[in-house]
C-alpha cells in the first residue's frame, strides 16, 4: 500500500513504526526487569539445606584446618631437609679431612700426634650424630605431613558422602523451585498474550496502532525470549506438547481465516461492478493495481496491454473513458491523468442531452 500513499505519509508511517519500535524496546526491558527479578521471591537452594549443617561445617573447618597444618609441615619438612644436607656435607668434608689427616700420621708416625687423631674422631662423630638427629627430624616431619593428608582426605571422604546423600532430595526441591518460578512467569505471560492476541484481532488497523504493535512485538519477545526457554523439560516431553499445540491453534486460526476470507471474496465478487469498486479503498485499490493484481480478487491481471479493461476472473472494471475527453484511465482514479477532470464528470455527449 506505500506505493499509493503520499510522500508525507510514507514519511509518517515509518515514523510511526518508529514510534512501534521504540514503544515495544522500553516494554520489553521493562519486562524482562520484571521476569528477570521473579526467581528472588524464591529462597536460593543451596545443597547444604538438605545436609547436617553442624557436621558439615566441622568437616569443612577440618579440612581448613589440616590443609593449614599440612602446608606447616610441608615448609618444615623443607627446612629439615636443607638441614640434613648441610650436616651431610659437614659429614663428608670431616670424614675426607680426617681420612687425609690418618694418611699422613701413618706416613709419619710420630706418636705425639695421637691427640689430635682422638680429637678430630670426636668432631667426626659429633657431626655423624648431628647427621642422624636431622635425617631423624625429616622422617618426623615426613610423618607428621602424611598424618595431615590423611587427616584432610578423612574429612573430604565425609564431606562428599554427606553431599551425595543429599543430592537427591536437592535436586527435587530445586526441579519444584524452577516449576514455581515458571508458574510465575506463566501467570504474568499469558494475560499479556491473550491481551495481544485481542489486540491483534481488533484493534491492528485502528487509529492508536503503532502501541498496538509495540505492544503486539512485546508479548511475542515475552513469550518466546522469556517463556518458552524456561518450559519444563521433562525429558522433553513438555516442550514438544506445548510446541504441537501451540502449532494445531496457530494452524486452526490460519485455516479459519483463509475460509473466511475465500468467503468474503466469493460473496463481493458476487456483487455488482459499480458497489464492488465503491466497497474498494482508494489506496487499497492503488496499491493491487501497482502490484499487477486486480483490486477485487486479487488475482494476477496483465494492466499493460492497453486492452484489459475488466477482469478476466472476477469481471470488475479496472479501465474506463474519462467522459470530458475520452482517454483511457483507471477506473479507480479520482481524475483523468490526461485532462484533469473529476472522475464524476459527465461526458459532453451527456450534457448535450435535453431534460426533459
Amino acid at each position: 500500500m506505500s506505493k499509493a500513499l503520499r510522500l508525507s505519509e510514507k514519511w509518517f508511517q515509518r515514523g510511526l513504526w518508529l514510534v512501534a519500535l521504540v514503544f515495544a524496546s522500553f516494554l520489553i526491558g521493562l519486562g524482562s526487569t520484571v521476569v528477570g527479578d521473579l526467581p528472588r521471591v524464591e529462597h536460593r537452594l543451596a545443597l547444604d539445606d538438605f545436609m547436617d549443617r553442624a557436621a558439615a561445617q566441622a568437616a569443612r573447618d577440618t579440612i581448613q584446618a589440616g590443609e593449614r597444618q599440612a602446608q606447616d609441615r610441608s615448609d618444615a619438612l623443607e627446612q629439615a631437609r636443607l638441614k640434613l644436607q648441610v650436616a651431610q656435607a659437614d659429614v663428608g668434608t670431616q670424614r675426607q679431612g680426617f681420612a687425609n689427616w690418618i694418611a699422613t700420621r701413618r706416613a709419619t708416625e710420630r706418636a705425639e700426634q695421637d691427640p689430635e687423631v682422638i680429637a678430630r674422631t670426636r668432631a667426626l662423630d659429633e657431626l655423624q650424630a648431628r647427621e642422624r638427629a636431622a635425617r631423624a627430624e625429616v622422617e618426623r616431619q615426613q610423618q607428621t605431613l602424611l598424618d595431615a593428608r590423611q587427616s584432610v582426605e578423612q574429612a573430604r571422604r565425609t564431606l562428599s558422602d554427606m553431599q551425595r546423600n543429599a543430592q537427591g532430595a536437592y535436586e527435587q526441591a530445586l526441579r519444584v523451585q524452577e516449576l514455581r518460578v515458571f508458574g510465575y512467569r506463566l501467570a504474568l505471560t499469558l494475560p499479556l498474550l491473550a491481551l495481544a492476541g485481542w489486540l491483534f484481532a481488533r484493534q491492528r488497523q485502528s487509529r492508536w496502532w503503532p502501541f498496538v504493535w509495540g505492544f503486539i512485538l512485546f508479548a511475542v519477545f515475552v513469550f518466546f525470549v522469556e517463556l518458552v526457554p524456561y518450559l519444563p523439560s521433562y525429558g522433553g516431553y513438555v516442550r514438544y506438547t506445548v510446541g504441537i499445540v501451540a502449532t494445531v491453534l496457530v494452524g486452526r486460526w490460519a485455516i479459519v481465516a483463509l475460509q473466511r476470507y475465500l468467503e468474503r471474496q466469493r460473496a463481493a465478487e458476487a456483487q455488482p461492478d459499480a458497489q464492488r469498486r465503491a466497497e474498494l479503498g482508494y489506496d487499497t485499490a492503488l496499491a493491487r493495481l501497482a502490484k499487477g493484481v486486480c483490486p477485487g480478487c486479487e488475482r494476477t491481471v496483465d494492466l499493460k496491454d492497453g486492452r484489459t479493461d475488466f477482469c478476466p476472473h472476477c469481471g470488475i472494471g479496472l479501465f474506463d473513458r474519462c467522459g470530458p475527453c475520452q482517454a483511457r484511465k483507471s477506473a479507480f482514479a479520482r481524475f483523468c491523468p490526461a485532462c484533469g477532470s473529476s472522475a464524476a464528470s459527465p461526458s459532453p455527449a451527456a450534457m448535450a442531452l435535453p431534460h426533459n
